[in-house]
């Protein structure tokens, strides 16, 4: 019986250990935590809580949209460019490119919305840098440098603008013109980025008189006293036929005061209108029978003193029937291209204020030819009757000839 009951305890022992050791196993394998170093806690076989890591913040980075791409090549001119960000506030914005002179030469623009644009057109053949700041979500400040270059272009690819006047004081008949030394192909295009303004403000349009000349005119001679601005912003502009304007110019003039010639051939005489009111009747000579002057509203052109009437200049040669030497004159005033003059001539006074006697010009004493030169300038009117022959559009500044529905329709627009 003892020996039974010591076998009994001793089977009791073995399998109260391998219980503990089991024990022991399971726990070791369920837990993923570091054993800890909190005493009787750590060898009670109990988890650890498992520690979670606080999210490190991100800013997502600014992405920069540019117009043309970074790095590109052979860019047309005729390209506006423009920046923007994603991610970010566009701050700031360089543009500039150096010139075929070695010159850097800064690019005006807006930014406006989030969105910068530059205010020209592009220059051929030359490399550009954009300089970009923003900033990001976080109102950090993030900068960025691009380039870019653009298409070489010929000079025979390039369309060059004259616009006249160019500053100074004209007559209330003064017309804008603008002349190109190549054909403007789309006249459309071209005429969108051709703008007159004026203060007082005066409605007016465009007459293309050829593919190489327009003209400007308000609606009724310009008011006395007007600021006048013109812009050609044609710079990189298409002309159409493979070509682009190759640079914009800007013109400020002023309208002088109100001064208006009236010849009458019949009565030959001229009233000059000083403001409206009747400044002095000069007797005058027009154009004889064959050679008459021209009727229709005139507009002075140049100005000259001491200047040389040849009669080549009117289509005449020596041997013709009415050739003449060359005749020099103190003061004479064109008003057309045909070579119609009013001027001194002091050798028709018998016949000034009784007949017409000239090839075509107006003619005067010399008395009466100094107080009209100093009182007219370029941009004055002369307004002719009396004759059969008319002004034609083209031969001097002729535009008033038209009416105002006719002017307009010779707008590309």
């Amino acid at each position: 019986m003892r020996v039974k009951a010591t076998i009994r305890s001793v089977r009791a022992a073995i399998i109260a250990v391998l219980a503990v050791v089991g024990l022991l196993t399971v726990s070791a394998c369920s837990s993923d935590a570091p054993p800890s170093a909190a005493g009787p806690q750590a060898s009670s076989g109990a988890s650890a809580p498992a520690v979670t890591a606080k999210p490190t913040p991100t800013t997502t980075p600014v992405t920069w949209i540019t117009t043309p791409r970074p790095g590109a090549k052979e860019v047309s001119v005729d390209t506006r460019v423009s920046a923007k960000t994603e991610n970010g506030t566009l701050t700031e914005a360089t543009l500039s490119y150096l010139s075929k002179k070695g010159e850097e030469v800064a690019v005006d623009g807006w930014l406006e919305s989030g969105t910068w644009t530059s205010s020209d057109l592009l220059e051929p053949g030359v490399k550009y840098t954009f300089e970009l700041t923003a900033k990001n979500e976080d109102g950090q400040t993030k900068r960025t440098k691009r380039s870019f270059t653009t298409a070489d272009l010929t000079l025979d690819d390039q369309i060059w603008t004259k616009v006249y006047p160019d500053g100074g004081t004209v007559g209330i008949g003064m017309p804008v013109i603008v002349t190109f030394d190549l054909p403007v192909v789309d006249r459309a295009g071209f005429e969108k980025h051709m703008k007159v303004t004026s203060t007082p403000k005066q409605a007016g349009s465009w007459y293309w008189l050829s593919d190489r000349e327009a003209h400007w005119r308000p609606k009724t001679y310009w008011k006395p006293g007007s600021q006048v601005h013109v812009e050609a912003n044609l710079n990189g502009v298409p002309a159409g036929g493979g070509r682009w304007g190759e640079q914009s110019v800007v013109s400020d003039f002023t309208v002088g005061r109100s001064v208006v010639a009236k010849v009458n051939l019949d009565t030959h005489q001229m009233d000059v209108f000083i403001e409206g009111r009747k400044a002095r009747t000069i007797p005058i000579s027009g154009g004889r029978p064959g050679w008459e002057t021209r009727s229709g509203v005139k507009v002075i052109m140049e100005k000259f003193t001491n200047f040389t009437m040849k009669a080549e200049s009117i289509g005449l040669k020596e041997g013709d029937k009415d050739y003449y030497e060359d005749v020099k004159v103190k003061r004479a005033l064109r008003i057309t291209h045909s070579g119609e003059f009013l001027h001194s001539a002091p050798w028709s006074v018998s016949q000034q204020g009784k007949d017409n006697v000239s090839h075509g010009c107006t003619g005067m004493s010399d008395a009466n030819s100094i107080w009209v030169y100093d009182q007219m300038r370029v941009g004055d009117v002369v307004e002719t009757v009396g004759s059969d022959k008319p002004m034609t559009l083209g031969n001097g500044y002729a535009d008033w000839n038209l009416s105002w529905d006719s002017w307009q329709q010779g707008s590309a627009l």
